[in-house]
This record gives structure tokens, sequence and C-alpha cells, in this order.
């Protein structure tokens, strides 16, 4: 199910395939079966798509969440923010932190990887992923600069079936940590 949700392309050439080889051995052979059976493939190929559209992963649940969380911080909404952070000593770290800027632009890059912890319970996942953000102090000093960093986020799914951050860290997006840098 994972595969079709996640990967309706590839399920849909490969019914299309067998749907055009049952058709094709329909014209070769006369097996008017072969002909129905093609058909019938090729008219699940529509059906793989709107059964994928209506199936929401928990990668997409994963993926939805970090755009909303982004959104709320370029928007300087804290509370919002904060609201997708279970743990409380990583609530009470983000909650320290945010305050001290004011954030511009607040966008992923890229989200290099979203790993399913096979095993866990509670179901959870690694997210490693690069953002920029234009920030400026609240204290002066830093003013309107652009920041690229690297978060390593786990996210736990919770007895209410809503992932939710339990661990996060920023760093550079190369090299080691800088003074701005987090390790819980």
């Amino acid at each position: 199910m994972q595969v079709l949700a996640e990967q309706p392309l590839l399920i849909s050439l490969m019914v299309g395939l067998i749907g055009g080889a049952l058709l094709y051995g329909w014209t070769q052979t006369g097996k008017r079966a072969a002909a129905i059976l093609g058909i019938v493939f090729l008219l699940l190929v529509p059906a793989v798509w709107i059964v994928s559209s209506m199936m929401v992963t928990d990668r997409e649940q994963i993926e939805a969440i970090i755009y909303q969380a982004a959104a709320a911080v370029e928007a300087n909404d804290h509370e919002a923010a904060l609201q997708y952070i279970a743990d409380p000593q990583a609530k009470a770290q983000a909650a320290q932190e945010l305050p001290n800027y004011i954030f511009s632009l607040a966008r992923v890059n890229r989200i290099r990887s979203i790993v399913m912890i096979e095993g866990s319970y509670p179901p959870q996942a690694d997210v490693d992923m690069s953002v920029k953000v234009d920030v400026s102090s609240k204290r002066g000093g830093i003013r309107d600069v652009r920041v690229p960093r690297r978060l390593l986020l786990q996210f736990e799914k919770g007895s209410d079936d809503q992932w939710k951050i339990v661990k996060y860290e920023h760093m550079p997006i190369a090299g080691g940590p800088d003074q701005f840098s987090t390790g819980n």
C-alpha cells in the first residue's frame, strides 16, 4: 500500500504494461479473454491514480507538518510553531530560542530523507533537511542575515495519530557545530 500511495507512476506503468501485453496477446491469438483482461488492466491505470491521491502516508503527513511549521516560523507565530513539538524539553528549548529572532523568511530547501524507524513503538521517523532563514536579532547586531541551516528532526506518532517533533538539532550545512548549533 505504501508503494501505491507514494509511487503511483511505477504501479501505473506496471498495470499498463500488463494491459498492453494482454492486448498484444489477443491480437496474436484472437482469444477474447485476453482482450477483456487487457482492457480491464488499462482501465485500472486511472484507478491507481485516484486511490493514490486519496491515501496519505506517514511520510506525506510528516512533510506537510514540516512545511506548516516553517510557515509558522516565517510568520513569527511562535505559539503555532511550538504546537508541532511534543517533547517538553525540546519545546522549552524552541520557546527559549524563537523569541530572540525576527524571521522574514523560513523556507525548506530540501528534505534529504524521511526515514521511518522500523519496529519502533510508538512509530518514529528521523528527518534530515536543510532550510534557509532570513533572520534579525531582537537584541540588535544581526539584521536580515540569510542563514542556511541543517535540521535533524525526530518525529513520533502520538496516540491521537498526529506526528509531533520530539527532538531537534540545527547546525551549519557543512562542518561541525557552531555557536548557534543545538544538541540535545
